[in-house]
């Protein structure tokens, strides 16, 4: 199929089909472009498993918010907010998603007990 079919073929879906079109291809390019460049994405997760740089916290602080906002409960929960915002940043690693409920925990923002959580902020 060639780019102009395409186009075509997208002319006639609805606006949430085109939205939700969008998106995956957004997320879609991202992965390949992570896979092309891996150098960026390792020099970033070494940066990061070593210390917590400001970036790192002013991230943290983000994500803390939104998680303070959404109270998950549950260990997978937890997982599944964090997941949710990194959807439109193509995707986290599973070991990057550890990493980030690790420096949670470490600045005090979470308690994890039995894979339930409790906010300490």
């Amino acid at each position: 199929m060639r780019y102009d079919d395409i186009v075509k073929e997208c002319e006639k879906l609805t606006y949430r089909d085109k939205l939700r079109l969008s998106q995956l291809l957004i997320q879609l390019g991202r992965k390949e472009e992570e896979k092309e460049n891996p150098q960026k994405r390792t020099e970033a997760t070494v940066k990061s498993s070593v210390t917590i740089t400001e970036e790192d916290i002013n991230s943290i602080e983000y994500i803390a918010t939104r998680l303070l906002k959404l109270k998950p409960t549950k260990m997978k929960s937890l997982k599944n907010s964090i997941r949710a915002m990194y959807n439109f940043q193509g995707s986290i690693s599973e070991q990057d998603e550890m990493e980030v409920i690790a420096k949670l925990q470490k600045l005090k923002y979470i308690k994890i007990d039995n894979n339930k959580i409790s906010y300490l902020k």
